[in-house]
């Protein structure tokens, strides 16, 4: 097993070694996330799945079962942030494959059919919003706001998604009817020490931290950097400097006094005109918040919100704050989670109960099914990066825990 998990995590990524000083680049739509995707339906095919392609561009591989019941499914996405690294999504897919090959080694005949789902477009990074495929799956895409929004180069989500062979204007057909899937499970690397800090083996979800987003756009006046007097400046960038600070501070003491915990980051940061001689006229600052517990998120938004209006008095600058996201965070199914951690715990792994910072397709298809979610290990917590990593053994390892899910869920008749 090892063997064709090491194979075929390289031939997912599309390379022959997984050291890639650059990282991996497979943007959401992209020619890219395409050929990952039809190495996806190769392999499985290779394993006897029928394969489909959705109206957003989802692949469903189904192995068919002895009964015409609800489908036990799993499922991940392939691809990337830029310059990303290439366990991130695929380690979900791959032993979910893993999964149905071992079962089908030990002549396992499923009577619910069982699933694997490569989601289209789970990453942020091309078009600032996330999870395209799920959503669409799950029947809570919003087909109108998206069309027009675009990548750095220009290009709308609807031109993309054109630009694949699908069509924009019948994406919502990708939408499934509650009573085809039984339940959902991703398994994706941890992201994070969590699991281990708690000296532990494998996570299992109980909810995923959902982000409110904002922007700040900070206006002040451009001027002469070597003929402007100190005192008659109105400098956007030194009115935003202690907003990034009070981001982090707050949130930190949020955390402390809270039974929950709270992250938020000023993540990015747009400055014009950007010219060592000009005095910044103009910042925008993009900041991310996430919690478990939504009251926390609004509380720590309100107070940046009010923290802009004492710096807007004290810089005679103008802080205008959008909400650019505010998403409810997302409980799982505390069955299923205690269920894949008793399954992977019989297997003689220690489990470890803990929430998700990040986001995940599994968030959209809890709206509608019972899902749950594996962690499994990636070394020194690093993702989102070219030395991303997950061990072949800890791989295994997650095959192990999604064949006892498949074993579990798909043998019992409703």
């Amino acid at each position: 097993m090892k063997s064709w998990l090491d194979n075929n995590l390289k031939a997912l990524n599309l390379v022959d070694t997984m050291e890639q000083e650059e990282g991996f680049t497979r943007l959401g739509y992209s020619e890219e996330e395409l050929q990952s995707m039809r190495v996806f339906k190769e392999l499985s095919e290779e394993l006897g799945l029928y394969v489909r392609k959705d109206e957003a561009g989802n692949l469903i591989a189904r192995w068919e079962g002895k009964k015409d019941l609800p489908a036990v499914t799993l499922g991940s996405h392939v691809d990337t942030v830029k310059h990303g690294g290439g366990y991130d999504g695929v380690a979900g897919v791959l032993c979910a494959l893993g999964a149905i090959k071992a079962l089908k080694e030990e002549a396992f005949l499923p009577h619910h059919p069982v699933e694997v789902i490569c989601f289209a477009s789970e990453e942020s990074s091309r078009f600032g919003v996330s999870t395209i495929g799920s959503k669409s799956m799950a029947g809570i895409i919003k087909v109108d706001e998206l069309a027009d929004v675009s990548d750095d180069t220009g290009v709308t989500v609807k031109e993309a998604v054109n630009s694949t062979g699908l069509n924009w204007e019948r994406i919502h057909e990708a939408e499934r009817d509650e009573r085809e899937i039984k339940s959902f499970v991703e398994l994706h690397i941890e992201q994070g020490v969590v699991i281990e800090n708690a000296g532990a083996q494998f996570g299992v979800v109980s909810a995923v931290a959902c982000p409110v987003r904002l922007k700040v756009k900070v206006t002040g006046k451009m001027g002469h950097t070597g003929t402007t007097p100190m005192g008659r400046r109105q400098d956007a960038f030194v009115a935003t400097a202690p907003l990034i600070t009070y981001v982090s501070e707050e949130a930190e003491k949020l955390s402390q006094e809270s039974e929950h915990a709270i992250v938020a980051t000023a993540s990015t940061i747009n400055l014009l005109p950007n010219v060592m001689t000009v005095i910044p006229g103009t910042v925008e600052l993009g900041i991310d918040i996430r919690s478990v517990d939504d009251s926390l998120k609004a509380k720590l938004a309100s107070a940046i919100k009010e923290k802009c209006k004492e710096l807007k008095e004290k810089y005679h600058v103008q802080m205008e704050v959008q909400i650019l996201v505010n998403n409810p965070s997302v409980k799982l199914d505390l069955n299923l989670m205690d269920n894949l951690k008793k399954m992977g715990e019989e297997l003689g792994y220690k489990g470890h109960e803990m929430i998700s910072g990040a986001g995940h397709d599994v968030m959209n298809m809890a709206k509608k099914w019972p899902s749950g979610l594996i962690f499994i290990p990636c070394k020194d917590g690093l993702s989102h990066h070219p030395k991303e990593h997950a061990s072949l053994e800890d791989l295994e390892m997650g095959v192990h825990l999604l064949t006892a899910y498949i074993k579990r869920e798909s043998a019992e008749l409703d």
